[in-house]
């Protein structure tokens, strides 16, 4: 059947995702740099602290992992709430035990609800993402902009009230994003986002208010599309991670600098069943001679300072 040819006029028709975020790039034909110390692969930690509401909204989508059974769904409640009162305590320690540092995505209503978690968030060398106001702040185009203006500020001011300082960061629920999220990231001052999972490397955004970076945060290589969706085991899970992180470090050799990003939840991770075989693929990671850790926030700072330099040298400025 021919397309009708309306189709065909498509005034956004593009190379790419027929938008201008940014300009379609090679990921093998980018300038070359080294992460600090001569690293060739980036590890990115990025921990989701999450508070679900017992009454999930449908608006514009339930979140993934929201309540399932009628109210008061307490089985899937309070097994979320493990994550904030054990899981995420275990990771804090695993995390310390390895001497990493990692970011902490974080709905307002976690930072609010519990402070003694993010007292101990504080004294570490962690970041804080803003991760939306609880699990009923989702985002898609659905959103009126206003109401995603006012979602967007009020995550962003709780944690600044809490914590002291701004977030440089943000990470969407479920990554989902609306036409207007780019421009009001970048309204509200944040310096990066997370839910483009389009590279193994940062870049840059152009948005109506200004850049962002997006860091991309992969989500196939997340505990919750590994051990949930697809069911796998943790054994499976630490084997997948290892196949990444080799397959990037002798691409890297050749191909440039890149990013392995851990994507983990605290009430899936923390289990008393897998935190043990994470704290040994923490120990695995920390033996790769050209593995550097850092967050997110300091791996985005970092590629902009040696791309900026590569232009610099390409022009003879």
């Amino acid at each position: 059947m021919a397309l009708d040819p309306s189709y065909l006029k498509y005034p956004h028709r593009r190379e790419g995702m027929d938008h201008s975020f940014y300009e379609p790039s090679n990921i093998f034909e980018r300038p070359d740099f080294f992460w600090p110390g001569g690293k060739r692969v980036a590890v990115w930690i990025v921990v989701n602290l999450e508070w679900f509401p017992l009454e999930p909204s449908d608006t514009p989508f339930r979140a993934p992992g929201h309540m399932q059974t009628p109210y008061p769904d307490y089985r899937h409640y309070t097994a979320r709430d493990y994550g904030s009162r054990v899981g995420a305590w275990r990771l804090l320690e695993a995390l310390k035990k390895a001497r990493m540092p990692a970011s902490f995505a974080v709905n307002a209503a976690v930072a609010e609800r519990y402070p003694d978690l993010m007292a101990a968030l504080s004294r570490e060398v962690h970041e804080v993402v803003a991760h939306s106001t609880d699990m009923n702040g989702t985002i898609a185009s659905g959103l009126p902009e206003d109401e995603e203006r006012a979602l967007i500020l009020a995550a962003r001011d709780a944690l600044i009230r809490i914590t002291g300082s701004a977030p440089k960061g943000w990470a969407s629920i479920a990554r989902s994003q609306s036409f207007n999220t780019l421009k009001l990231l970048a309204e509200a001052g944040f310096e990066y986002q997370c839910d483009w999972p389009n590279d193994d490397l940062p870049y840059t955004m152009t948005t109506p208010a200004g850049p962002i970076g997006n860091m991309p945060l992969n989500h196939e290589l997340s505990d919750r599309q590994i051990l949930l969706t697809q069911q796998h085991d943790i054994d499976s899970y630490v084997e997948q991670i290892k196949d990444a992180y080799q397959w990037l470090s002798r691409e890297a050799v050749k191909g440039g600098p890149r990013i392995l990003p851990l994507n983990v939840t605290p009430y899936i991770m923390g289990l008393p069943y897998r935190i043990n075989a994470f704290e040994e693929l923490l120990g695995w990671l920390k033996g790769r001679h050209d593995a550097w850790f850092a967050r997110g926030d300091i791996i985005h700072r970092h590629w902009k300072s040696a791309i900026a330099e590569a232009a610099a040298g390409r022009t003879g400025a």
